[in-house]
């Protein structure tokens, strides 16, 4: 990493002088772009195409053109997704010709990466390209999303997924595997980080939010435009947004330290490669140690993430982005409890010890995935972009994988995966986006293509531990490696390859009918094909299938007030796909789960407020139950329900005060299932009420300037770990509280933050044991 960091230091030295001097004789050009709103526009390519010769806006939008022969020459000015400008300019010998260009109101978000700066609601950047795969805004988009900024990250000093997510509306305490991945709630859904960048980015493993620029969170079934492969839950779907170059040298490189021996370091440098400033690179990167709080286990990462753009030409971009990272580490506590005591109980008051983990540090996993994304860009024509989409994931783990199984209302047992196991996935897309007119009608529209392949590969054997007692554990409580590699010659072995490809075109067209009522059309054909299940020992390929889906998604918009205030509603579908077949040979069709969503969108008081109210109704069909008749089929007549509110606000009242506030209420249940579960709450399913909050104040002058605090906090209803009509086992109702300290220079910033003030008990889905009250120090240098 340092030789890296000297490498670009040293690059930057060299080129100095060079990127500073001008030819004699010649002149240059300068400029800003700038919104409709006066917001400068990073990213842009501004280009002399009769030259060859372009650049890109800075992060304050300004550009410069320098060592150009003085003459008439045509300059242009485009965002990619957006129709180009052109302007004819005159150059002057030794004098700099200043042009400055306000884009048109509707081109306002392009389909490279276009930040838009200077907004005093820092916790509100709702604009993004991925969220339709259009140029849309929020206020236009009948869907509803939830953005977490990379403001709102640093503030918070969040280190992990599971700290981001927090600021999402229902997202509640953050399910950890054993393996460091993180799932989260949505509308009564388990919903994973599948997506990168809009496409395929699953990682089993640990994902290191230092290569993150925000987190978005789609709400609702998505498979219409990111297929049932990314938006795996009727819920929605977590989008991951990675740092992109931008047009400037620095970065910054900042240290973590606090409780139970947590070190943290991470890195981050930009440079321009070239004088024009067309080819930009950027590197982050991080590692970092932390033992549990509890008396066993430890995790220890290493992420590296560089990323390269490229503007080729005027019309045609590049951008190659990595995301690297490795990982050691203890499983965390996933208590399974005994329920054949067929009574009501709440993890409280089971007597399991809060702070012991049963197992010891030599009984780890590692873990190592990579992400490679691509994306080019092609301007066809002024109406018509090309964007190609490339993304490989890769995904190993080795060691390991732990949880812990009741065996009576006092004892449990280690229950260990002990193995390799691997995942690879491809997604490769082709997009093609429109922005033209029929007749009076603006349209905006994206036909694709997408093709997914899914590769898995198991090679391990679950053992179970000896039986402890948790309520009197003794001295001899601690299950030993020694004993679990022992008895790995007599577990139960899965070596298995398995694997699907995924065929699918979509479309999605949004229609202006005026400049105030929008109208959005999709549709996706999904082709999938289940390669079935290779055992490795017999040589046997079991369960081939292959099933064909639609998932459309409707969505219409009125502007109330105009640029303000929009009433919005929307159907969308989703899928997951079902193999096998019923007693009769009848094989089984994807199961289908459909949203009907209205509420209201407003952005007033020049951005000072910013809110969203909805109220959705998923419907969840051909859900698989146990046959009645039969207990060794299933049939396909289940259903689920789940509707509820969400709330979502973002205010920046005065200068220096800025506020997120969410809530959400659920009401989820089977309607049609199993008689064991039919007609209550899902277990797993979260809370059915939850709040989120967090303000801050930064002195914007005085003495005290860049001084700021922070404070804020998460609540949930109680919940289900187990919910039968027999059994259930309680999750107790929660209230985390947490707070910061922090003074922002332009040079360097300093941060104290405590977590959970009150060490206040909670507990995952999954009964993981949240930290106590935990402290966390920091201080960022910027260059």
């Amino acid at each position: 990493m340092s030789i890296i960091i000297r490498s670009i230091l040293l690059y930057t030295l060299i080129c100095f002088p060079f990127l500073l001097s001008a030819q004699s004789g010649t002149g240059s050009i300068s400029g800003k772009v700038t919104s409709q709103d006066n917001q400068p526009l990073e990213l842009v390519s501004v280009s002399l195409p009769a030259l060859q010769k372009g650049t890109l806006t800075n992060n304050t939008g300004d550009y410069q053109l320098n060592a150009i022969n003085p003459g008439k020459y045509t300059l242009r000015i485009q965002m990619l997704g957006a129709t180009e400008k052109d302007f004819t300019i005159e150059v002057t010998a030794g004098q700099t010709t200043v042009l400055n260009y306000q884009l048109p109101k509707e081109n306002i978000q392009a389909l490279q990466e276009v930040r838009v700066v200077g907004n005093a609601n820092k916790f509100s950047k709702k604009e993004s390209i991925y969220i339709s795969r259009l140029p849309l805004k929020n206020l236009e988009n009948p869907q509803v999303y939830n953005i977490v900024s990379k403001e709102l990250i640093e503030e918070q000093m969040a280190v992990d997924l599971g700290s981001i997510s927090r600021n999402v509306p229902g997202a509640g305490i953050p399910m950890l595997a054993n393996q460091g991945r993180v799932t989260f709630r949505s509308r009564g859904f388990e919903t994973e980080p599948n997506a990168r960048n809009g496409v395929a980015g699953a990682a089993f493993a640990a994902i290191d939010p230092a290569n993150l620029e925000r987190v978005e969170a789609i709400k609702g079934p998505s498979a219409t435009l990111f297929g049932t492969n990314v938006s795996s839950s009727y819920g929605g779907l977590y989008n991951r947004v990675t740092k992109k170059p931008y047009n400037g040298f620095g970065g910054e490189v900042a240290y973590y330290g606090g409780s139970w021996n947590f070190n943290r370091l991470t890195v981050d440098v930009n440079t321009p490669v070239n004088a024009d400033k067309t080819m930009l690179f950027r590197f982050n990167g991080a590692t970092t140690f932390e033992k549990s709080f509890q008396d066993m286990g430890f995790t220890r990462s290493l992420s590296l993430a560089p990323s390269f753009s490229y503007q080729i030409t005027d019309k045609l971009s590049l951008l190659l982005d990595v995301e690297f990272g490795q990982a050691k580490g203890t499983s965390v506590v996933r208590f399974n409890p005994y329920t054949g005591s067929n009574k009501r109980q709440s993890i409280a008051d089971m007597g399991f010890p809060y702070n012991r983990m049963f197992l010891g540090n030599d009984i780890a996993y590692q873990t190592q995935m990579m992400n490679i994304f691509a994306q080019v860009n092609y301007k066809i024509s002024s109406n018509w972009t090309s964007q190609t989409l490339i993304s490989r994931a890769r995904s190993s783990i080795d060691g390991y994988i732990t949880a812990l199984n009741g065996r009576s209302d006092s004892t449990l047992r280690a229950q260990v995966m002990v193995g390799y196991t691997a995942f690879i996935a491809t997604d490769i897309q082709q997009n093609f986006i429109g922005d033209f007119k029929i007749g009076s009608l603006r349209n905006r529209l994206v036909v694709g293509l997408d093709y997914y392949n899914n590769s898995n590969s198991f090679d391990r054997v679950s053992v179970n531990g000896p039986t402890v007692n948790f309520i009197n554990p003794g001295t001899a409580y601690k299950t030993s490696r020694a004993a679990i590699d022992a008895l790995v010659p007599t577990g139960t072995p899965r070596y298995e390859n398995n694997g699907d490809n995924t065929y699918a075109v979509y479309a999605s067209n949004v229609i202006n009918f005026s400049d105030r009522l929008i109208a959005m059309l999709s549709l996706r054909l999904d082709r999938y094909e289940n390669q079935g299940v290779y055992n490795i020992s017999t040589g046997v390929t079991t369960g081939k299938y292959g099933q064909t889906a639609l998932a459309p998604k409707l969505g219409l918009v009125y502007q109330v007030v105009k640029d303000r205030v929009s009433l919005f509603g929307n159907y969308m579908s989703g899928f997951l796909n079902k193999g096998g077949s019923d007693a009769n040979g009848n094989p089984f069709k994807p199961e289908q789960g459909n949203q009907l969503e209205y509420g209201v969108k407003a952005d007033v008081l020049d951005h000072k407020l910013v809110g969203t109210i909805s109220y959705y109704d998923i419907r969840v069909k051909d859900v698989l139950r146990i046959d009645p008749n039969d207990v060794n089929y299933s049939i396909q007549d289940g259903t689920q329900r789940s509707k509820g509110v969400e709330v979502e606000v973002t205010a920046a009242p005065v200068a220096g005060l800025n506020i997120l506030a969410g809530y959400a209420y659920n009401d989820s249940k089977y309607t049609k299932a199993d008689k064991s579960v039919e007609g209550l709450r899902p277990a797993l399913s979260g809370p059915d009420k939850m709040l989120n909050f967090w303000a801050s104040y930064r002195f914007s002058q005085g003495r005290i300037k860049g001084l700021g605090l922070g404070l804020g906090g998460n609540a949930g209803s109680a919940s289900y770990q187990t919910n039968t009509q027999t059994a259930q086992v309680i999750i107790p109702a929660y209230t985390i509280l947490n707070a910061a300290l922090f003074y922002d220079y332009s040079k360097f910033r300093i941060g104290f933050k405590v977590d959970n003030l009150t060490s206040e008990k909670a507990w995952s889905v999954r009964l993981t044991p949240q930290s106590p009250a935990r402290f966390t120090g920091s201080v960022s240098l910027k260059f």
